[in-house]
């Protein structure tokens, strides 16, 4: 019965195995997948940046975005809760800005909701949501706006994350997993024909899309949550990745924690609660955007997947020498064989200027460092949204 027990266990753990190398395997084909072919950018464009206590980047946010900008565009901030300066350099950089203060409501979809309920009054044909933390590569404006308004989806552009100038170990392998989850995996989906994820900045929305989102929420992966109601009202987000916006990792160590904590306490509940009910929901209404969604979302983030594929591995050795029960073995196996194949692919195709041979085959210590993290979910997982300091 312990072996039965322990290879169920293991499927659990090859079937995001399985998912991963799927994904990684189609991104790294050759041959470009070109801008939306026929996309003409959009009359009327407006950018919507959240911002909460965002001095020291937020300049250098509007510089990048308000050079792509049209005379018929608009560029919104909500300073949401500040107590800073943010509200006066966005001013000082000719943005048009609201201030929104509510100290119950806390959190970036609040904050999103009544930018929203502010354009309406004059509403754009697209919307694009930038973080106030993120500069945009010269001419992503025009090519998010373009590709919602021709597909009438949302539109997700490449969301990079770097570690700063000398940065250790731990980050730089943090940056690597980021590419894997952000640009191979939905590049991967994309050449599939499959819907990616929302990941929080450089999302381009049709109104008619966004106008009624459920913006309104503390959540604190409130982008991933957007994205998978919007893919349940018939509208999964495209991967766009010649668009592209970028930030960088904080530098602090109690900064990096909080931000971590939140994005994979919050991708872990969301495994949990939402895979469920996606499956259920694209087998009954034969929606296959919305199965592959549910499947992408089950990999949980690489360090707890590889973790969680040596610890099976282990326990399953002594049980196929001593009590002759090879099958959790052999399933362990090949989830540990995926799994390196997906991670090897990704760097010899996307990673080699991230981080060297070297620093991956020390990955393994990353990995441990992040055992708390992991811990704290099953003893008091965060479900309060947090602001990262800089």
């Amino acid at each position: 019965m312990s072996a039965i027990i322990l290879a169920l266990l293991c499927v659990l753990l090859l079937i995001p195995c399985m998912v991963l190398l799927v994904e990684v395997a189609a991104a790294c084909l050759s041959g470009d997948i070109p801008p939306m072919a026929g996309a003409n950018r959009p009359r009327r464009i407006a950018v919507l940046i959240p911002a909460h206590d965002e001095e020291t980047t937020i300049a250098g946010t509007l510089k990048s975005i308000a050079a792509q900008l049209g005379p018929c565009d608009r560029l919104l901030v909500v300073a949401d809760n500040c107590s800073d300066q943010t509200e006066k350099i966005a001013h000082g950089e000719g943005a048009e800005v609201i201030a929104r203060h509510n100290r119950q409501l806390r959190g970036k979809g609040y904050a999103l909701d009544y930018g929203v309920r502010h354009l309406e009054k004059d509403a754009p044909d697209v919307l694009i949501i930038i973080d106030a933390d993120c500069l945009v590569q010269s001419g992503s404006i025009a090519m998010l706006a373009a590709a919602a308004q021709a597909s009438g989806r949302p539109v997700q552009s490449l969301y990079r994350m770097r570690a700063p100038e000398g940065a250790a170990l731990r980050m730089r392998i943090a940056e690597f997993a980021w590419l894997i989850k952000n640009h191979v995996r939905p590049l991967g989906l994309r050449r599939m024909g499959f819907p990616c994820q929302l990941m929080g900045t450089g999302m381009a929305f049709p109104w008619a899309c966004i106008r009624t989102a459920p913006l309104a929420t503390g959540h604190i992966v409130e982008d991933l949550k957007l994205g998978l109601e919007l893919a349940r009202r018939g509208c999964p987000p495209l991967f766009c990745a010649h668009a592209a916006v970028s930030s960088s990792f904080p530098t602090s160590i109690d900064a990096v924690r909080s931000q971590r904590t939140r994005w994979e306490h919050g991708h872990l509940r969301s495994i949990l609660v939402e895979v469920p009910r996606l499956l259920l929901e694209s087998t009954s209404r034969h929606d296959l955007a919305l199965g592959a969604m549910a499947l992408d979302l089950c990999v949980p983030p690489l360090a707890l997947l590889g973790m969680l594929i040596a610890g099976s591995w282990t326990v399953s050795v002594p049980l196929a020498m001593l009590a002759r029960e090879p099958l959790p073995f052999s399933i362990a196996t090949a989830s540990m064989l995926f799994f390196a194949a997906a991670v090897m692919l990704s760097w010899q195709c996307f990673g080699r200027r991230t981080i060297s041979g070297k620093d991956l085959a020390l990955a393994s210590i990353y990995a441990v460092c992040k055992i708390p993290l992991y811990l704290r979910f099953l003893v008091k997982p965060q479900s309060k949204w947090v602001r990262s300091k800089r």
